[in-house]
C-alpha cells in the first residue's frame, strides 16, 4: 500500500465524517479541496490563457492586435480603485456583448433547431408501432410543454388543457432528472466505498 492511497483514503473518511455533523476534520478536507482546486485552476489559466494566448502570440510572435485584449484585461483591475472603477465597465461590456453574440446562435442551434429536427426525425426513423407511438408521445410532449410557457394570450379551454398536459410532462422530466442525479451520486458513493474496501483495506478482491 503506497502513501498516496493512504492519504486518499484518510481524506475520503474525513469527508464522510460530515455524516456525523460539521466538524474540524471535515472542514480541513473541504478547505484543502478548495485550496487545491483554486491553485490548480490558477496554474492552468496562467499557462493556457496568459502565456499561450497572450504573452507568446503578442511578445514573441508579434501579433499586435492582441494589445487590445491586453488593455481590456488590465482595465479589469481598475475596480480596485474606486475613482477608476468605471473603467472596468468597458471590458465587461465587451465581454458580455461578445459572449451574447457568440451564445445566441449556438443556443438557437442547440435548443430550438436541434429540438425541432429531432422531434420530426423520430417520425422518419420510426420502423414499428412502438416507435411510432413513442414519436407521437414526444410530439405531444413538445407541443404541450411549449403551450405551458405561452402567456401571450388568454388561456382558452383548449390552451388550458394543453398547458395542464405540458405540466405533467414537465413533472416527469424533473422527476427523471432528479432520479438521474441521485443515481449519479450513488455511483460516486459506491466508487469511493469500493476504493476504501479494495484499494486501501484489501478486504475485497
Amino acid at each position: 500500500m503506497d502513501i498516496t492511497t493512504t492519504i486518499s483514503a484518510l481524506l475520503t473518511l474525513a469527508v464522510f465524517s460530515f455524516l456525523y455533523g460539521d466538524n474540524p476534520v471535515y472542514k480541513f478536507a473541504e478547505r484543502l479541496l478548495v485550496g487545491l482546486a483554486v491553485g490548480y485552476a490558477l496554474v492552468i489559466n496562467w499557462q493556457q490563457t496568459i502565456i499561450d494566448r497572450l504573452y507568446t502570440p503578442l511578445f514573441i510572435d508579434g501579433r499586435l492586435a492582441l494589445v487590445v485584449a491586453l488593455v481590456l484585461g488590465l482595465l479589469m483591475f481598475s475596480r480596485f480603485k474606486r475613482s477608476w472603477a468605471w473603467l472596468s465597465g468597458i471590458p465587461l461590456a465587451a465581454m458580455i456583448g461578445a459572449g451574447a453574440g457568440a451564445a445566441l446562435p449556438a443556443m438557437l442551434e442547440a435548443r430550438i433547431f436541434k429540438q425541432l429536427s429531432a422531434t420530426v426525425a423520430v417520425f422518419h426513423d420510426a420502423s414499428g408501432a412502438f416507435e411510432m407511438f413513442s414519436a407521437i408521445v414526444l410530439l405531444v410532449g413538445f407541443v404541450t410543454t411549449l403551450g405551458y410557457f405561452y402567456f401571450g394570450v388568454h388561456r382558452s379551454n383548449a390552451l388550458a388543457v394543453s398547458s395542464k398536459i405540458g405540466s405533467y410532462f414537465l413533472m416527469i422530466f424533473f422527476g427523471a432528472t432528479f432520479g438521474y442525479t441521485v443515481m449519479s451520486r450513488m455511483s460516486i458513493l459506491i466508487g469511493r466505498l469500493d476504493f476504501l474496501m479494495r484499494d486501501w483495506l484489501g478486504v475485497i478482491g
